[in-house]
């Protein structure tokens, strides 16, 4: 066990990368991914949501094992594991809105309320949910099932504004992507001209960030008749992986050296 309690800061805060204009750019197109590829996975192969969730979940646990014993900043295992969570959280928001049957309002009700108690038990445990605090396995633990539960939401609340079954509010994907994409200008804003926690603020976004990304996927494969581009959910995929493989190649990304405050 490291006794040395900087040192096990200095390699927690290692694993995680600043949060730029960068960082924000990647996280879109992860999130858009997550939605194209759980869709491929649960509809065009017909496997199901509860399936798809349960191979999502296997690869979720894995990648977050890996990230968890990696020694210090990989960009390539921390986004390959933020997708895993975009995916996971499409099949599982998928889930509980058609399979369970309680809808979207339901369906964002119930991952809220997720969310805040992850958030709660977190911050109970560790004092903080900082992102750039968390230094030992458990805090580490807490960070990707609060970004699980996080894109779950935010997977649902696109789901519910863009959507007209299952309790939606039928507003279209190009009018829920205006939307999210004004939040977050607001959220922006706030970061810039505000005393608001930065810690909220990060969150904000990050909850944020999925439903634009969700609205973004399902305007790339949904049908003409139901307001989408209809490009297979197979090639929109592989044109993202590009997209993120180019992103995370080209973008200069460092370890955090601070806490959010």
């Amino acid at each position: 066990m490291n006794s040395n309690p900087s040192r096990t800061r200095a390699h927690a805060v290692s694993k995680v990368p600043q949060i730029t204009l960068g960082f924000w750019i990647i996280k879109i197109a992860a999130t858009t991914l997550g939605e194209t590829g759980g869709d491929w996975v649960t509809m065009s192969l017909k496997l199901g949501y509860l399936i798809g969730s349960a191979i999502f979940a296997v690869i979720f646990i894995g990648l977050v094992a890996g990230q968890i014993r990696a020694p210090r900043f990989h960009p390539v295992l921390y986004w390959s594991t933020i997708v895993a969570t975009t995916t996971l959280g499409t099949t599982m928001a998928d889930f509980f809105d058609r399979s369970v049957g309680i809808g979207y309002p339901g369906g964002v009700a119930l991952v809220f309320a997720l969310l805040l108690t992850s958030l709660a038990v977190w911050y109970k445990t560790e004092g903080t949910v900082a992102v750039q605090s968390v230094t030992t396995a458990k805090a580490e633990w807490f960070y990707w099932v609060t970004i699980l539960f996080s894109q779950t939401l935010g997977t649902a609340l696109g789901d519910w504004v863009a959507g007209s079954d299952e309790g939606g509010l039928g507003l279209g994907y190009e009018i829920g992507a205006l939307i999210f994409g004004a939040g977050l200008l607001i959220v922006g804003a706030l970061y810039y001209w505000s005393r608001i926690s930065r810690t909220a603020i990060f969150w904000a976004a990050f909850i944020l960030t999925r439903p634009l990304g969700a609205t973004l996927g399902d305007l790339l494969d949904k049908p003409v008749s139901q307001g989408g581009l209809e490009v297979s959910r197979l090639y929109a995929s592989l044109i993202l992986v590009a997209f993120m493989v180019l992103c995370v190649a080209f973008i200069p990304q460092r370890p955090a050296g601070r806490a959010i405050q």
